[in-house]
């Protein structure tokens, strides 16, 4: 009874894939019918739900390998997910019954469909594997990219196959092409070492004792939580300016991705508590006007 149920079954499919066939025309040595059109949406899909699972589980078995870096770890997973895709897209291929000498017939037409609509994107996609696989860029980086006036400084979040992702301290997320961080300038802070000097200008008063403004410079450094002992604080006289002397302090830090301009502003911080309380004046700009004599007015007659 079950075998029975089972051959009515798939006569069943067979009458009804017939019918569907039967609704289209010929094209050539080409048949298209509704059931060839429903066929080649249900390999679409499939593959497309495939070519999306067999990516998670790439990526999935890839974060487990700990003994990778990121970099290698990013690096495979991009080359092995590309290697499913083509293999999955051939796979359908083959399931719709199109034989692959055919598609040489389109092969020019891809050819300049590549040339110039898809230039960008294989361009991107190649500069992103380049990246990966020199380790000039990796995920966690600080870096700063200048584009015209501006430059966005952020830790790299994601090297994707079109773009690299940075966020500022600000939560703003850039989305800098590829191959603009290959053909541009970039400053990697953290490429082959974390730690990045910061430099704070700090001027004081003429007449100020310059050793003992030194030391209160050195402990307000010392003082700042993210700053390093070693390397060791130092400070630096810059110049004699027009209306102060003129000092740098500079410090190490090694965690760039938490900010530098908070460094400067809890440096100068303590810097302004310690000249408030050993009487080290911080000087502003101060003009004198003289008068040489007697301003006399013609009077026009």
């Amino acid at each position: 009874m079950e075998r029975r149920l089972r051959l009515d079954w798939q006569h069943g499919l067979a009458d009804l894939a017939a019918r569907a066939d039967s609704i289209g025309f010929d094209y050539g040595h080409t048949r298209v019918s509704l059931y060839r059109a429903v066929l080649a949406l249900l390999v679409l899909f499939c593959v497309v739900v495939f070519g999306r699972l067999a990516s998670r589980t790439v990526r999935h078995v890839f974060s487990r390998m700990t003994q990778l870096d990121p970099t290698q770890r990013l690096l495979g997973e991009k080359l092995v997910s590309i290697a499913v895709w083509v293999l999955t897209i051939l796979i359908g291929i083959d399931a719709l019954g199109i034989s692959l000498t055919a598609l040489t017939v389109f092969s020019g037409a891809l050819g300049l469909a590549v040339g110039f609509g898809l230039q960008k994107t294989f361009g991107n996609l190649i500069a992103g594997l380049i990246l990966l696989m020199d380790r000039s860029i990796k995920p966690g980086d600080v870096i700063a990219v200048t584009s015209g006036k501006d430059t966005a400084v952020g830790q790299v979040k994601k090297i994707g196959i079109r773009a690299v992702s940075i966020t500022t301290r600000d939560q703003i997320e850039y989305l800098i092409p590829n191959e603009n961080l290959m053909t541009s300038q970039v400053e990697n802070w953290s490429y082959s070492s974390r730690d990045v000097r910061v430099k704070v200008p700090v001027a004081v008063a003429y007449g100020t004792d310059i050793d003992h403004a030194e030391s209160l410079m050195l402990q307000a450094a010392r003082a700042a939580k993210r700053v390093h002992n070693d390397p060791a604080p130092s400070v630096w006289l810059k110049a004699f300016g027009d209306n102060a002397i003129e000092f740098e302090i500079q410090c190490w830090i090694d965690d760039p991705e938490e900010g530098v301009g908070n460094i400067r502003s809890d440096v100068l911080k303590q810097v302004w508590h310690l000249f408030r309380e050993h009487g080290v004046e911080i000087p502003f700009p101060q003009r004198e006007v003289r008068f040489a004599g007697p301003l006399t007015v013609a009077r026009g007659e």
